[in-house]
């Protein structure tokens, strides 16, 4: 949803600033000044996103290093596991 809206903003911008080139005067100032607010808007939602990624990332991060270290012996059996079923999977090929 907020890639959409990104993308969204940069293409009204972009259109803004091509019909802008075909004027003169205070219009075509008037539509860059707006098309460049419209960049900017668009530049912070996806800053904001990046961060928004980046605190998410580290918080799961966190939360499984900590599962990790109160379960070490459920974490060893689990990998042990998956890995016993991705060699079955792979051997009957």
């Amino acid at each position: 949803m907020v890639n959409q809206d990104i993308r969204t903003l940069i293409i009204d911008a972009q259109a803004l600033l091509q019909a802008a080139t075909t004027l003169s005067g205070e219009k075509a100032e008037e539509m860059r000044k707006h098309g460049m607010q419209l960049l900017d808007t668009a530049m912070a939602k996806a800053r904001d996103t990046q961060i928004n990624a980046i605190n998410t990332s580290k918080r799961m991060a966190a939360s499984a290093d900590g599962y990790v270290r109160e379960n070490p012996w459920r974490t060893i059996a689990t990998g042990a596991g998956i890995g016993l079923l991705l060699g079955v999977i792979l051997g009957r090929r």
